[in-house]
This record gives structure tokens, sequence and C-alpha cells, in this order.
């Protein structure tokens, strides 16, 4: 008996990569799967929808059930019929895990707005767009008297959470999703609904696009594949399955390593009983600087 049997699963960007393991692990574990992706290049153009055509034909050769969609997930519209897919196909929607993403890096002072527009609609915005939808079937489901888990897995990364020089929108995008997720944690847990993030380190088309990473992430025989994409996916899988304890938390996962991230907390403060002068605060603040 599989962690997610029965159980109907949405993934975005699945078509290859760390998506593509997603879907395959998913079926093995025994849910149905709606494999999505655009097809698109790394840098979020084109379109292509054989590579989750395939996806489904590798689950399906192993006895599991999968079907295609091919919606922009930043598009609203074709994000709510992704939703409906899965529900009219499979007479519902239990998990979905955003994890569809682009590239567009650039130094701050050469990025161009599309640049920026078109990473923070492809992260950002698509993981609002399903997530919106689905919450809404959710919400009715409940009202309706249908009361069980459901499951929500967004991708974050550590150019978000830990700030990557070069990627001012794939990093705002990302630490935006992290923030977003512990949001949606908060109001849907009425409805049943857990919600989490995780920050892969794995072996990807993005990654691969970045320079000094491909030698690092090489496999060397007779040692573990640490960037193995593969290796992402039991988390994700126990994160959308029932057995979950987690909602609003954001985990770092890299080969067998699942570390839990810390979110925004207090620190050190200066405070006083009346208004701060300019002249005070330059000798107040310096107590408040950092080591280094």
């Amino acid at each position: 008996m599989g962690a997610l049997d029965g159980r109907v699963a949405i993934i975005t960007g699945a078509g290859r990569g760390i998506g593509r393991e997603h879907a395959l692990f998913f079926a093995s574990e025994g849910a149905k799967v709606v494999v999505n992706d655009l097809g698109a290049t790394n840098d979020g153009t084109g379109a292509d929808i054989s590579p989750a055509q395939q996806v489904v034909q590798e689950i399906e050769a192993r006895g599991g059930e999968a079907i295609v969609n091919g919606e922009n997930v930043a598009d609203w519209e074709g994000a709510q019929r992704m939703i409906n897919a899965a529900i009219e196909h499979f007479g519902d929607l239990d998990i979905l895990v955003n994890n569809a993403g682009i590239l567009r890096d650039r130094v701050l002072v050469n990025m161009t707005e599309e640049e920026w527009d078109a990473v923070i609609a492809v992260h950002l915005k698509g993981h609002f767009a399903p997530t919106r939808w689905a919450a809404a079937y959710w919400r009715e489901q409940h009202k309706a008297g249908v009361v069980k888990p459901r499951n929500i897995v967004h991708t974050s990364s550590t150019s978000g959470l830990f700030s990557n020089p070069g990627q001012s929108n794939y990093g705002a995008a990302k630490t935006g999703i992290a923030t977003f997720s512990q949001i949606v944690a908060k109001e849907l847990i009425r409805y049943g609904v857990k919600s989490n993030t995780i920050a892969p380190g794995a072996r990807t088309r993005l990654t691969l696009a970045t320079p000094g990473l491909e030698d690092i992430m090489t496999p060397k025989d007779g040692v573990f594949d640490q960037w193995d994409p593969a290796n992402i996916s039991p988390l994700v899988a126990y994160l959308a399955s029932e057995a979950c304890v987690f909602t609003g938390e954001t985990f770092l996962v890299q080969g067998g390593n699942v570390t839990m991230i810390e979110s925004w907390a207090r620190g050190q403060s200066i405070d006083r009983e009346s208004r701060w002068t300019v002249a005070d605060l330059s000798d107040a603040m310096t107590s408040l600087q950092r080591p280094g």
C-alpha cells in the first residue's frame, strides 16, 4: 500500500527535472497524477507538451494512472482549467504540488522589466493561481460536508531564502512563495488543507544553467548522488500525504538531508520612552550591528 493510495495530485512543471521525478514517485505511491507542463525552455519561451506526454506514458507503463495537462500556470483561466481537469477526469483533487519555474538571471543594473515580470509571473503568480482555484474547490467541498485532508506543496529556493546575487527576480519570487505558503496554511486550515514549502538542492535544467554548478553536480561513480532530483520526491510525497503533521513550514532538502528553515524572527532592539533623534540613533544603533 502506497503513502498516496487513491489520492489525486496535480504536479506543475512535471515534464522534466524535479517535477518529473515527483510525478513518477507519486504514481508509484498510488496517486493519480495530472502531469502539468507547458514545455517551455529555461527562460519560459516556447511550448512543447511532449515531455509531459512521455511522463504520462512512463506512469501508465508501470500500471499507474495519469493525464497530460499543458496549461500555463501563470494564466488565470488556464490555472482554473487545470484544477477542473483533475476533478473532471479523476473525480476529486487532494494534492497540489506547485513546482513550475523559469530563469532570467541578470544583475540588477542590467535587468529588464520583461525579465523581472516574466519570472515573477511564472513563479509567484504561477503558485497563486492554481492554489487559489484549488482552495475555492476545497472550500466548496468542505461546505458540502466532504471533510478530508488536502495538501499543497510549494517550491521555493535557497536563492530566495539566502539571497543569491544575480537573481533578484527569481529570489524575490522564491522568498515570496515561502511567505505565501505560510499565509495559505493559516487561511485554509479550516478546510483541512496543509500548506508547506520545499527549497530543493538538485541537478536540473535550471541549476545546470548556473555557471560553475555543472562540475559540482556531476555524479561520481560509487558515491551517493546527492544532486539526483529523485532525492527530493520522498519528502514532497510525505508533505502531500495524510500522515503529514506540518503546515506553514519550509524545508531545505538535498540528497539525504532535510533541514527546517526558520522564518523571519525578531532580533535585538533598542528602546526608550521618547522619540529618537538622528544623533541619538547614530550612537545607539551601533549596538545592533551584526558581528563581522
